[in-house]
């Protein structure tokens, strides 16, 4: 068995250290290429936008090479949002290029990314250009997206899923209450919720009706852009929405959400028609990193520059990597302060908060840095709790419809393992102290009132300053602020009804406004921070963690994501700013 044991080690690292040579080898060679040769577009060429199976991340390197087809260990590829767009609008302007042949039956991205993309394709087809979508199984994010094109197509034997949106909380109350731990909540607002898997099996009211709330809006705005899209009226998309009439391909023909149940081989050869092409030709394909190396570089000699700073993830303290750690970005928010050159800048968030601690040393930043130059928030698919903490120090906030924001609350939570240690395992602890509070928030031991009461007051204290935070950013009273704070969750569409975002819009409109502020509208150029890491470290780690995936879906199955959701309770430590959960569209 052991001689087994070594074989199966041996064979394992021969086929890692394979992949990683063939990975550098590959980079080498695409950065050789990218260097010594200028990329250019051949005639009667279209752009493949293939994002199925990819997940959205604010941006990724423009010269990484394009390893999308290569799926190791069931991990996904990532495709920058500023990168498709980039390459859109690089297709528009190009004559080379015909068209957009769109995959993305299953792509994974939040609505209001979807919304920056679509937008731009919508100001794509105003080249007169065509934009071909077809898939095989279309999900409800990527028919909202694929349903922008002039023509959508779907295999005969495909799938369309068309039913509304629905996000499922895990509750873990009960869990709890078998292995004997008690978890303790400090909590300010009503709808301050994030609490609320580890005390209820469900959902409570007030949760219910902000969650209701914000996805019927998504809902409605998707079913809207649909509706014109397709030239349908807005009655009956919703009613075939919400009664789910699409039960079989043909429904999706019938009800004019596609035009036609094609194979792939049949959407090529009408593309070829519509180019003048014969049957014998080959259409000349182009991916996002080729489109985006041909495409022209704008304003790149102006010396005036807008910082966009990446807030993408969880908010923590210190130096954390994937998240949007507090030390990290202060060093990139006050380098952009103290950059001459830059004349303005925009904070991209996409993040469901975190640290109170670690939104306020960023606030703090975020509030220096606009007392010398505009400082504009753009909000992504998310900018809630600590992200709408940050943002609150901008001049101006912009979000999409579809935005999900607010969340101005915050908890804090323990956990009373006593029941655990005595009773399942055995465990007991003493404790010689000097003072009464010297234990203070012992795990081993129920808390005693005086100390909840201490805990409960530095909650309190931390959502009075958050109230006085929103307050200064948007002038109002911090009583106004009240009124739509108590942690509730506002699409971007109501949070601007009730004064907490400036401007709907996307990206591109974040940075003009920061550009006009500047005075600087028709000179400037847009750099980006942090700098992206080169890609085979990034590759490196996405492989590590595909690999961590790997294993744990293989040990767990479907109980997966009950398990990360567990492994989420270590990270809740301190005063926490955060959405009620990790908010899923599905």
């Amino acid at each position: 068995m052991k001689f087994l044991g070594n074989v199966l080690a041996v064979i394992v690292g021969l086929l890692v250290f394979s992949v990683l040579s063939f990975f550098i080898f590959a980079g080498i060679i695409a950065a050789i290429s990218a260097s010594d040769s200028e990329v250019k577009v051949r005639e009667n060429s279209v752009l493949h936008l293939n994002l199925n199976g990819r997940v959205l991340v604010e941006r990724t390197n423009a010269n990484d090479p394009d390893f999308s087809s290569i799926d190791l260990f069931g991990g996904i590829s990532t495709v920058g949002l500023s990168n498709i767009k980039t390459a859109v609008s690089a297709a528009k302007n190009n004559e080379n290029i015909k068209g957009i042949y769109l995959r993305a039956g299953f792509f994974s991205a939040g609505q209001a990314g979807l919304k920056e993309i679509r937008d731009a394709l919508v100001d794509f087809k105003e080249s007169g250009k065509f934009i071909i979508s077809y898939d095989e199984v279309y999900g409800e994010s990527g028919y909202y997206l694929s349903s922008v094109a002039d023509e959508v197509y779907m295999n005969p034997s495909g799938m369309l899923e068309f039913n509304g949106f629905s996000s499922e909380i895990v509750f873990l109350k009960g869990m709890f209450q078998k292995i004997e731990v008690e978890p303790v909540v400090f909590r300010v607002g009503d709808f301050k919720s994030a609490v609320e898997p580890f005390l209820l099996d469900k959902m409570s009211d007030e949760n219910r009706l902000q969650t209701e709330t914000f996805l019927g809006d998504l809902n409605n705005f998707a079913l809207k852009e649909i509706a014109e899209s397709r030239k349908i009226s807005l009655d009956k998309i919703t009613e075939i929405n919400n009664q789910m009439l699409v039960r079989k391909v043909q429904d999706a023909q019938e009800l004019n959400l596609v035009d036609n149940l094609w194979y792939e081989d049949q959407v090529i050869d009408h593309m070829k028609e519509k180019m003048g092409l014969t049957e014998d030709d080959k259409i000349s394909l182009t991916n996002i990193t080729r489109m985006n190396a041909a495409a022209p570089s704008k304003n790149k000699l102006s010396k005036n520059r807008i910082a966009v700073i990446i807030a993408e993830g969880d908010i923590v303290d210190g130096r954390a990597e994937g998240s949007i750690s507090s030390e990290v970005f202060k060093e990139e928010v006050r380098k952009a302060r103290k950059n001459d050159d830059i004349k303005a800048v925009v904070i991209r968030i996409n993040s469901p908060g975190g640290s109170a601690l670690a939104s306020e040393v960023i606030w703090r930043e975020l509030e220096e840095c606009s007392k010398v130059k505009p400082v504009i928030a753009s909000m992504g698919e998310v900018a809630a709790s600590g992200g709408y903490y940050i943002a609150a120090a901008a001049d101006t906030i912009v979000a999409q419809p579809n935005t999900i924001t607010g969340s101005i609350g915050i908890f804090a939570l323990w956990f009373n393992a006593q029941g655990l240690l005595n009773n399942k395992l055995g465990i007991t602890t003493d404790v010689a102290k000097t003072g009464e509070f010297s234990d203070f928030l012992s795990a081993a031991r129920k808390l005693s009132e005086g100390e909840k009461a201490i805990f409960q007051n530095q909650v309190e204290q931390g959502y009075d300053t958050f109230l006085s935070r929103v307050a200064s950013g948007r002038n109002m009273s911090k009583e106004d602020v009240m009124k739509v704070a108590s942690g509730r969750v506002w699409s971007g569409i109501r949070a601007q009804e009730v004064g907490l975002v400036d401007i709907l819009g996307g990206l591109e409109d974040a940075v003009q406004i920061a550009a006009t502020k500047a005075d600087i509208a028709d000179d400037f150029r847009v750099i980006y921070y942090p700098e992206s890491k080169p890609w085979f470290e990034r590759f490196l780690n996405q492989f590590t963690s595909d690999v961590q995936s790997y294993y744990q879906i293989r040990k767990y199955g479907e109980l997966y994501p009950i398990i990360k959701q567990v492994e989420k309770v270590n990270q809740y430590k301190g005063v926490m700013v955060r959405l009620p959960y990790d908010i899923e569209v599905k």
